[in-house]
């Protein structure tokens, strides 16, 4: 069993405010994620919400939202028992959900500490595409992949799952949601999710590695 030294997929949420450097691969993909990687950049360097923090927050929430397709991967997530929701079991859902990810990593943002992250691949076939990333922390760190899953969706390419070091959120979460569900019930998970108790927070089940294991 591998573990990581810190939560997993915080790196999801450090890919939202690093510093860029340049690489020759481009594309419609990769200068979308780009463009709202450079709007969070701005948000955390803006003096005036230094010292607001839920106000910050709340700017970068909306701007990951223009780049990340909720709905579908709370859609996703959820895997099999998606479609035996009702259309207002899904979309509350997809609230739940999404509030998930904002509680245990866009919130986490305060950890940015200078890492940079290389665009290195782009792969697009049709109206799916793959943009593959490193971040780089302090000098003589090992760099951690991290490849964004997206979707052309309504004339924008969207990320729908986010894999580190071969781990896809998506997935792991699926895992979790689904375990609870065939031992306990739907209403179980969603009762978790509202009382802020998911163990989605901090993904127990989550394989990493600490730094120079095999």
């Amino acid at each position: 069993m591998r573990t990581y030294h810190r939560p997993f997929l915080v790196s999801f949420v450090a890919a939202l405010v690093l510093s860029l450097v340049s690489t020759a691969v481009a594309g419609a993909p990769t200068d979308a994620l780009k463009q709202t990687v450079d709007q969070v950049v701005k948000l955390l360097s803006d003096p005036a919400l230094a010292d607001k923090p839920e106000a910050r927050r709340t700017q970068v929430r909306k701007v990951a939202e223009s780049i990340f397709d909720y709905p579908d991967t709370a859609r996703r997530a959820l895997g099999p028992h998606w479609n035996a929701r009702t259309p207002q079991q899904q979309q509350e859902f997809v609230k739940l959900f999404s509030d998930v990810l904002d509680r245990s990593y866009i919130s986490k943002i305060e950890l940015y500490q200078g890492e940079r992250v290389q665009y290195v691949g782009e792969t697009i076939d049709r109206d799916d595409a793959s943009v593959k990333t490193l971040i780089s922390a302090k000098k003589g760190s090992e760099s951690i992949p991290v490849d964004y899953r997206m979707h052309l969706k309504d004339g924008r390419w969207l990320v729908y799952d986010v894999i580190i070091e071969g781990v896809s959120l998506v997935s792991n979460y699926r895992t979790q949601f689904n375990k609870i569900v065939q031992t306990e019930s739907y209403d179980a998970l969603v009762q978790r999710l509202r009382a802020k108790e998911s163990p989605a927070a901090e993904p127990a089940a989550s394989p990493g590695r600490k730094r120079g294991e095999r």
